[in-house]
């Protein structure tokens, strides 16, 4: 085998067809030019993938999941199985955990690909570059590279070649993203000439689709970000640690992140898995924390996923003696541990450097908190990117002025969620997206079969028209979504086609305009600039303040720029704050930040002089936590909170009051 670079055997020959791609390689199948440009209205097209894990062979210790997206070698070192699982997969640990049977099958990949890559292979590699470059000619123009890695499922698999420190998996992966990116330059003729293109801010997003490439985003999930994991509830991380290592992260090119991952940490609380799944992830966040997931009852309509009792005999057995899974109440569906204060510190900071914060994997009770954060500022950067995140939450995202994508679902199931949440993306002008997570553990549609209503029928043209997509082909091995489902990357234009024929044109098109959607809401999170608040510092009185002999609860602890104190009432419920800013300003939007003792019903009241009040903003069912008052701006000097009905037995607390102009 010849592993140097060729001339390219392909028919088409222009810009975007290499001059000199490695021999032997796997086929693309993609004739026609990928489109360029934008529509009439100047909007990106194409379609974005959200959630996608490219180089998650490097973390987990490197034997997680098996196979690399390029080689230098050429494709034969590329797709090649693990050393354990040769001869037939005995040793494949990690295979039959999450695949069931008894992990045996045939670890050869290239040149024959017998038994991968497969929709329900979840160890080997399904993003090999050429199969992601197929997926670019079919019509995708924006993918987001999350750096994923996992302390705890490293230092208990059997095999890995390296450390378990998840931020050390992070910059590798990191760097091995560049490293693919000068790959694929190199087939083109150099630096910056390839389609794979590693991009820091929308403007440069737009631009590399406006040329016709793919804009990739770095992204991180992993469970303990900074080394702010959690020991028998102590924080093993400080402030410095997150601003050091959001600091690192964006000089890496990371854009967006996930607080927290399968286990609970020093940042947040996590949406629980299922089934034997969840229990396998309970044990580890045992492993992890030292304690295992806590549960309450909801206190709202969101809820967290039902932990579920299943057996995970293979994880269990790593429990220390005498120790055990708990039982759940049915009843008591909510993770108890939400945003820590390092948590919030960990969002304001990402705000303050233009961040995208990921929501999917947060417990209920952390998103909801983070909401309350993001609405407070009036902060867009807010991603669901694969269906992790409670769906009653997808209004407040999208009002914000959110991006959210569809787990990579079989087309009647993922057309069937796309039109239920249409009228809510046609309300918003949006678009929609899809998070792939190949890579990630998760599952891929399985074949609806050659006899299925509406199969695909091959060819087929790209959504823009452009192109012809004919069933892909890698060594001795093609592949039919129809009877293959989504085995790996390349299968996601015939995914698409397949959504197309099962759940209409409509669903595509949406999906179409998912590009310009995402790279929206990325540009308003750079473009964003924090309020001025006007309270900071205000003179303050009440109606009453609470007496402590250790404490101060003055009224102008609600205005000091510190949430640790806090203004606190009598115990009855027609109480005030007052706030004189000083002179007359534009008032139109006002943030309590309530302690435990909060206002039900309250006013949010106005006046020019101090004696004459308009209600601008009033509530009968507030429920505490960070409340946003946004009214019609008004000119006024006095801000009055006026509690008319208590939320607990106690008075009314407030950390923090903001008042700003819009």
């Amino acid at each position: 085998m010849v592993l140097g670079p060729v001339p390219s055997s392909s028919a088409d020959g222009g810009w975007w067809t290499p001059t000199a791609r490695p021999q032997p390689d796997s086929d693309v199948n993609v004739t026609g030019e990928p489109f360029k440009g934008t529509d009439a209205q100047g909007r990106v097209r194409g379609f974005v993938d959200a959630h996608d894990h490219i180089m998650s062979n490097e973390g987990f210790g490197g034997r997680l999941i098996c196979g690399k997206p390029f080689s230098d070698l050429g494709v034969a070192d590329a797709l090649k199985d693990c050393p354990e699982h040769y001869p037939d997969g005995s040793l494949a640990v990690f295979d039959f955990i999450t695949k069931g049977g008894d992990g045996r099958h045939d670890p050869d990949g290239w040149p024959t690909f017998k038994d991968w890559p497969a929709h329900d292979s979840l160890t080997h590699q399904q993003n090999y570059y050429a199969w992601i470059e197929r997926a670019w000619r079919g019509g995708q123009r924006v993918l987001v590279n999350d750096l994923v890695t996992n302390g705890v499922i490293c230092s208990v698999y059997f095999f890995k070649d390296r450390g378990c420190d998840e931020m050390t998996a992070i910059r590798l992966e990191a760097q091995k993203t560049y490293d693919m990116q000068a790959y694929i330059d190199t087939m083109y003729g150099g630096p910056g000439k390839g389609w794979f293109r590693i991009v820091t801010d929308s403007a440069q997003a737009r631009q590399v689709v406006q040329q016709g490439k793919l804009a990739v985003v770095l992204g991180v999930e992993t469970s303990e970000p900074f080394g702010c994991k959690m020991i028998l509830d102590v924080s093993q991380c400080s402030k410095a640690d997150i601003d050091r290592g959001l600091d690192e992260l964006h000089q890496l090119g990371v854009r967006s992140m996930f607080l927290c991952h399968k286990f609970d940490n020093a940042l947040c609380g996590v949406r629980f898995d299922e089934g034997a799944l969840g229990t396998a992830i309970n044990v580890g966040q045992f492993l992890s924390t030292g304690t295992f997931w806590q549960t309450e009852k909801c206190t709202g309509p969101q809820k967290d996923n039902p932990i579920g009792l299943a057996p995970a005999p293979g994880a269990q057995k790593e429990l220390p003696p005498g120790v055990t899974v708990p039982s759940y109440a049915a009843d008591a569906q909510c993770n108890t541990r939400g945003l820590t204060d390092l948590g919030e510190y960990a969002v304001r900071g990402m705000m303050k450097r233009k961040m995208m914060l990921e929501v999917d994997h947060m417990s209920v009770k952390a998103a909801g908190r983070a909401f309350d954060i993001l609405e407070s500022q009036s902060y867009p950067g807010v991603i669901s990117s694969h269906s992790w995140m409670d769906l009653g939450w997808t209004e407040r995202l999208y009002k914000l002025g959110g991006f959210a994508a569809q787990y990579m679902n079989g087309s009647e199931g993922f057309s069937a969620e796309a039109k239920r949440t249409d009228a809510l993306r046609d309300k918003y002008h949006v678009g929609y997206g899809y998070g792939t997570d190949m890579n990630g553990v998760g599952g891929w549609p399985g074949p609806r079969g050659a006899g299925a209503p509406n199969a695909v029928q091959y060819p087929f043209r790209s959504t823009d028209g452009g192109s012809v997509i004919d069933r892909q082909t890698a060594g001795q091995r093609t592949w039919d979504i129809n009877t293959d489902g989504a085995a790996h990357y390349g299968l996601v234009p015939d995914w698409i086609e397949d959504i197309r024929r099962v759940g209409g044109q409509d669903v595509v098109d949406d999906l179409f305009r998912g590009a310009e959607s995402y790279l929206t809401t990325w540009g308003a999170s750079e473009r964003h600039q924090a309020g001025v608040n006007l309270a900071a510092g205000a003179s303050a009185s009440a109606s009453s303040s609470e007496w402590n002999l250790i404490t101060s609860y003055a009224p102008g602890r609600a205005v000091d720029g510190d949430r640790g104190t806090r203004w606190a009432s009598d115990w009855s419920d027609d109480q005030s704050l007052t706030l004189d800013l000083g002179s007359a300003s534009l008032v139109g939007r006002v943030t309590l930040d309530w302690e435990r003792a909060y206002g039900k019903a309250y006013r949010i009241e106005l006046s020019t002089d101090g004696s004459n009040w308009q209600t601008a903003w009033s509530t009968t069912t507030g429920d505490g936590g960070l409340d946003t008052a946004r009214f019609a701006g008004t000119t006024a000097r006095y801000v009055r909170v006026h509690g008319v009905g208590r939320g607990t037995q106690w008075g009314y607390s407030l950390h923090e009051v903001g008042v700003y102009s819009g």
